[in-house]
């Protein structure tokens, strides 16, 4: 019974890929950034942040420090979920 709950309470919630992606693009946005000018920052390949923002790639703790680094937060805040209600941001779910 127990084991239940969690399960269900755990589908509703977003998921840590959802969580990210979804900070990702708010930050990016907050500070003005390309999909591009975020990837140099960090590193890494637009199409990588591209697939990282629609969910469609799994992403190492290495990268999410580089990301954090790149946005300028530390790499708790990429994972902390916000309110959906006060973000106003969806970001489409790849599949």
């Amino acid at each position: 019974m127990m084991q239940e709950s969690a399960q269900t309470s755990h589908t509703s919630a977003m998921s840590a890929r959802d969580v990210l992606a979804a900070n990702i693009v708010r930050l990016r946005n907050t500070l003005g950034y390309s999909q591009e000018a975020l990837a140099f920052e960090a590193g890494l390949h637009r199409t990588f942040i591209a697939h990282v923002e629609r969910r469609a790639r799994n992403i190492s703790l290495d990268n999410v420090e580089r990301l954090a680094i790149a946005l300028g937060v530390p790499v708790h805040e990429l994972l902390m979920p916000i309110a959906s209600a006060a973000s106003g941001l969806h970001v489409p779910r790849c599949k």
